[in-house]
C-alpha cells in the first residue's frame, strides 16, 4: 500500500503555488476542484481527464459494508476532483459490483467514463460476461470495453465491433500489462480496427516509448496507462528520498503526482489509471491533473533525477 510520501510541507507548497498563480483547490477536500487537465480521444476529439482510476484489488471487497463505505468516499473524492475514467474487469473479483454500488451513492457522475473488459477464452461467454458487467455497473452502454490481456482477442473483437455498430459500446480496445506481449500487441495496434489500447508505462518501465507509444500516435489510438506506480514498487524505492526542489515548478507536492505527471505529459498518453483504496491517496493522485505538466526537457530531468537516487 502506498505510503505518505509528501516531502514538501503543505503550507509551504500552497504558498509557493499561490506565488506562481496556480490554482490549488485540489489540495483541500472541502473545496471543489477546478476543472482537471484533459486530453482528446484521438478518434473523436472527446476529452478525458488525464488521471482516471483503476480498481484491481482495491475495490474487490465483496459485501463488507464498512469497506464499501470507504470506497464510496474514495469515489466521491474522485468525482469532486473531476475524475472521469473508471477502469475495471470481471477478473477483478467483486470490483465491478462494488463500483456499481458506489455509483448509486454518487450525487454527480456527469464526468464518468465507464471502462471495463472481457476476460474469457470463449466468445459466447464473453457476450454473457459483458452483459453481466453492465448489470453490475448499472450503467449502459459502456464507454469502452477492452479485451483483457489479449485473451481470444480476435473472437471478442468480432463481438465488440458488432456491439459498437449497434450502439452498445462507444469505443473498443485491447489491453496488456505484460511486456512479453508487446510484440503481439504491436501487430494488433497496426491492423485491428480499435479505438483504445492499454498497457504499462512509468518512469521505471519505459519500454513503451520505443514502439508502442509512437505506434499509438501514428494509428490515432487512445492510450490508457496501467501500473503507473509499478504495482507500488516506485514508492518503496523512493519514499525515503526528497522530491527535487524544482518539483513545485510542475505543481508536484508528492511522489504520486511526480510519477503521474511524467506519464500523462507524454504526447501519446490519454490518461493513467492508478488504483487506491484510500481517500488521501485519491486526492494526491488527482492532484496530478492540476497545474502544469512537464515539457520534454523537464520529463528528461525527472527521469535523470531518479537515476541519481
Amino acid at each position: 500500500m502506498k505510503q505518505d510520501t509528501r516531502t514538501v510541507p503543505r503550507r509551504t507548497f500552497l504558498a509557493s503555488m499561490a506565488a506562481l498563480g496556480v490554482a490549488t483547490s485540489f489540495a483541500s477536500p472541502s473545496i471543489a476542484a477546478v476543472p482537471p487537465l484533459t486530453k482528446a480521444i484521438p478518434k473523436t476529439g472527446d476529452r478525458l481527464p488525464v488521471v482516471g482510476m483503476g480498481s484491481w484489488l482495491t475495490f474487490s471487497v465483496g459485501g463488507d459494508a464498512a469497506a464499501r463505505e470507504v470506497r464510496v468516499r474514495v469515489l466521491q473524492a474522485f468525482f469532486v476532483a473531476g475524475g472521469g475514467v473508471i477502469d475495471s474487469s470481471p477478473m477483478y473479483g467483486s470490483s465491478e459490483e462494488v463500483i456499481g454500488h458506489c455509483l448509486t451513492r454518487m450525487a454527480d457522475t456527469d464526468s464518468l467514463f465507464t471502462a471495463t473488459k472481457v476476460w474469457t477464452p470463449m466468445k459466447w461467454y464473453g457476450v454473457n460476461q459483458m452483459q453481466r458487467s453492465q448489470g453490475l455497473w448499472g450503467r449502459g452502454p459502456f464507454d469502452l470495453i477492452q479485451v483483457h490481456n489479449l485473451w481470444s482477442w480476435e473472437a471478442h473483437l468480432e463481438t465488440l465491433l458488432q456491439w459498437k455498430a449497434e450502439g452498445r459500446v462507444r469505443y473498443i480496445g485491447v489491453t496488456t500489462s505484460h511486456g512479453r506481449r508487446h510484440e503481439e500487441l504491436e501487430k494488433i495496434m497496426a491492423s485491428a480496427p480499435i479505438d483504445f489500447v492499454q498497457f504499462t508505462y512509468n518512469v521505471h518501465d519505459r519500454a513503451a516509448e520505443q514502439r508502442l507509444l509512437p505506434l499509438a500516435a501514428e494509428r490515432n489510438l487512445g492510450v490508457i496507462i496501467n501500473r503507473p506506480f509499478q504495482g507500488g514498487s516506485l514508492f518503496k524505492l523512493f519514499q525515503r528520498d526528497p522530491l527535487p526542489p524544482w518539483a513545485a515548478e510542475i505543481n508536484c507536492a508528492n511522489w504520486a503526482q511526480f510519477f503521474l505527471k511524467f506519464i500523462v505529459s507524454h504526447p501519446a498518453v490519454t490518461c493513467a489509471i492508478p488504483a487506491t483504496s484510500r481517500v488521501d491517496h485519491m486526492r494526491e493522485n488527482m492532484g496530478a491533473a492540476q497545474g502544469r505538466l512537464p515539457d520534454p526537457k523537464t520529463r528528461q530531468r525527472m527521469a535523470q533525477y531518479l537515476e541519481t537516487l
